[in-house]
């Protein structure tokens, strides 16, 4: 049962849209085209298996990781508009 303005539903949209969103993220950050054969950060060669898992890869493990520590900062959208989310 939907209460205020929202309607039925409203929840679930909301859920899908933010999954959604986050698939799409992580399709975009997906490397694309031929694996290179050294890191492109540090030039320090990139395991055959590494290419093979990953195709399109051009960041050696290290690097990867680094990369995504730096990410990790984004926690996502807010689409709950809470009074308590608008002032953090």
């Amino acid at each position: 049962m939907a209460v205020g303005w929202a309607g039925d539903g409203a929840v679930q949209e909301q859920i899908d849209a933010s999954v959604n969103d986050a698939v799409e993220k992580a399709r975009r950050r997906l490397p694309q085209g031929k694996s290179l054969t050294h890191c492109q950060e540090c030039e320090e060669p990139i395991p055959k298996a590494r290419q093979k898992a990953i195709p399109g890869v051009h960041l050696c493990i290290n690097c990867q990781k680094n990369l995504e520590k730096q990410q990790a900062g984004f926690s996502g959208y807010n689409r709950r508009g809470s009074k308590d989310s608008q002032l953090k």
